[in-house]
């Protein structure tokens, strides 16, 4: 069974909605795409809910082209996140519903409306950004790194010596990498075609992964100090890269001067800043019970004012000069703020964005929320998420072996299951393709469109075992291939080009094997990623066009990404894929331009599509862009 190909169609993209930055009281234009063979419609509206009151517009037909009719209805954008659906009405009575979910004959919730965001943008720069993720420690040693003394909390390691993954070597393990280093490999990162580098944290530390910071308001002097982030930054700019780093706004490190001054002194107005449970301030919350990690307490105003409000905040310093960060990735996002009855985490990444668009509003703003992230991203501070259940997880569940590589937990006992994100399930999912589609819709029909951009793309980072470890090797193209077209932001952990493994998080965390890139499987690994991250960076459609799935069956999807001037057309299968189109499907299907892949497209006399390839493949074509009809700018404004 497969999906139907032809419905109606409305998504968040430039295509279906008139601008993408509304304003309180904009009056926006939003368009549905109806198949003009579809059941006759006697009406079509939609529904808002301003102020939590339904309110409905009437949609006017425009024109038929191309197989599709187009409506189009205005919308009065109330509030900062204003979310719609569509309502058909069919002559023969018949309702249906479209919202981000999809087509639906029962009435929908609000939580998976489309949504227009009024918060200000982000930089238009993000949609064309392809992240390229470094764990400083593991990623290049300079020689300045060999004069660096090694610090009380460390155990060095060789950079051939092999992971720990048991405390407390997971922790502790120390390689030296540092920032200069980085710096000398750009030109690595600049010949794969990423344009954007996120380092996990600078600040001083007692770890090798320096969440646990003790400044915020330094570079750890073992990665090289403030100078060689500013050169670092420098070199990156000059190539074309920009840079963002890691904030754990949810705790500091035990080591910290604001803790440390806190520690055991009643007087110390630090105190408040986190979760003391005894009068001499002894006891304390802290991340998952977790004591070198004490939690912060965002009810603080003077915390609020040191680390993310205003000019002279934590926040704002590594933005300015001479640091000039490009914005901020932020751990452990979700639990921001949140205790208990406690919740003040809406607070805390509106106050952030705040001081980021006063200081440089060129900036992003990325949270870590590991799971479903809908109900924080509403677009009024988080311009994304890292996050896994809409991308990562499905696509594991549908591309990895059912079992994978037994790994050592941290007290030393060996698990015969394979890691999964943290899920004590026994293993990774079977997920057929209409599964990881099925997912897909599910963890993004709460997220506005424009937020759904910027989301991380993730294939595995610093905190997951690594996609290929549990892959097989023709499953890579298609993984890699789908992170570049599907919408958000494509992100590569440093090592994956090389094809490291991990088991898990902390096994992940591989010096990268430099002097290998001749090796022949080494070689054709970066090949690919060079190949389909030009892809990505050559089609401005994969970046901010629409998203129309075509087909998908048990083993292949087909989707379109669709702009007025250019449509990409992706074919992912795990096994031989045959598959036919009915006219209309795609447009200009017979002037398709095959850009990666060994597939066959064809159009057919009566306009059907015939789409062929052999074993697993990862295949894209470009199509010429969508007629879209002129607004009738003069009928049905307001709200009815």
């Amino acid at each position: 069974m497969t999906t139907p190909t032809l419905l109606p169609h409305h998504d968040g993209s430039p295509l279906h909605v008139s601008t993408q930055t509304p304003a309180l009281g904009e009056l926006v234009r939003v368009r549905l795409r109806v198949p003009a063979d579809y059941p006759a419609l006697r009406a079509v509206r939609t529904l808002s809910n301003p102020d939590h009151e339904p309110a409905w517009t009437e949609a006017t037909e425009l024109r038929t082209a191309d197989g599709w009719s187009w409506w189009e209805a205005p919308i009065v954008v109330r509030n900062r996140r204003h979310g719609y659906r569509w309502l058909l009405v069919h002559e023969s009575g018949r309702v249906e519903w479209l919202n981000q979910a999809g087509l639906s004959d029962l009435e929908t919730r609000d939580a998976d409306d489309f949504a227009l965001v009024a918060h200000p943008a982000p930089p238009e720069w993000m949609y064309d950004a392809v992240m390229y993720q470094v764990f400083p420690d593991r990623f290049a040693r300079s020689e300045a790194a060999d004069r660096h003394p090694t610090p009380d909390w460390a155990i060095p390691a060789r950079w051939d010596e092999p992971v720990d993954p048991v405390m407390p070597g997971r922790s502790q393990q120390f390689y030296g990498g540092d920032l200069d280093g980085i710096r000398e490999r750009l030109d690595h990162l600049a010949d794969l075609g990423v344009n954007l580098l996120y380092l996990t944290p600078f600040f001083p530390a007692a770890s090798n992964h320096r969440y646990d910071a003790s400044s915020f308001t330094r570079v750890d002097p073992l990665l090289g100090g403030d100078e060689a982030l500013i050169r670092l930054v420098e070199a990156a700019h000059e190539r074309g890269i920009r840079v963002i780093g890691d904030l754990t706004t949810n705790h500091s490190g035990d080591r910290h001067e604001w803790f440390q001054a806190a520690l055991g002194n009643p007087e110390a107005p630090e105190g408040e800043f986190y979760y003391f449970t005894d009068a001499e301030r002894t006891r304390y919350e802290s991340w998952l019970g977790t004591p070198t990690l004490p939690k912060f307490n965002w009810a603080s105003s003077e915390l609020r004012r040191r680390f993310v409000e205003g000019p002279d905040s934590v926040v704002a310093q590594w933005l300015n000069p001479p640091f000039s960060l490009d914005g901020w990735r932020i751990d452990v996002a979700n639990m921001t703020g949140r205790l208990g009855d406690v919740d003040l985490n809406a607070e805390v990444r509106q106050l952030t964005r705040q001081t980021m668009i006063e200081t440089n509003p060129d900036t992003i703003l990325i949270a870590e929320i590991t799971n479903d992230a809908s109900g924080d991203l509403t677009g009024d501070g988080w311009h994304g998420a890292m996050t896994y259940p809409s991308f990562a997880r499905p696509l594991w569940a549908w591309l990895c072996e059912p079992t994978g590589t037994p790994y050592l937990t941290g007290d030393g006992q060996e698990r015969t299951e394979p890691w999964f994100f943290g899920q004590p399930v026994g293993g990774i999912p079977r997920y057929d393709a209409r599964q990881f589609v099925g997912a897909v819709t599910r963890f993004t029909a709460g997220i506005p469109w424009r937020v759904r951009l910027g989301n991380m793309q993730t294939l595995d980072s610093h905190d997951t075992a690594r996609f290929a470890t549990n892959a097989p090797a023709e499953a890579i193209p298609l993984a890699v291939g789908l992170s570049m077209t599907l919408p958000g932001m494509p992100v590569l952990f440093a090592g994956d080009e090389f094809g490291l493994v991990g088991a898990d998080g902390e096994a992940s965390r591989t010096p990268m094997p430099w002097g290998t890139e001749s090796d022949p499987e080494v070689a054709a690994r970066l090949d690919l990623y060079r190949q389909l991250i030009a892809l990505r960076r050559r089609h401005p459609g994969l970046a901010t066009g629409g998203l129309r799935w075509v087909h998908v069956d048990q083993n292949a999807v087909v989707f379109v990404r669709e702009s007025a001037e250019e449509s990409i057309l992706v074919l992912a299968a795990t096994t031989d894929a045959d598959v036919t189109l009915p006219s209309a499907a795609l447009l200009g299907a017979e002037r398709a331009e095959a850009l990666f892949g060994d597939a066959a497209l064809a159009a057919a006399a009566d306009g059907s599509v015939g789409i062929r390839s052999t074993g697993p493949t990862f295949a894209a074509w470009a199509l010429p862009g969508v007629d879209v009809p002129e607004s009738r700018e003069g009928s049905g404004d307001g709200d009815a």
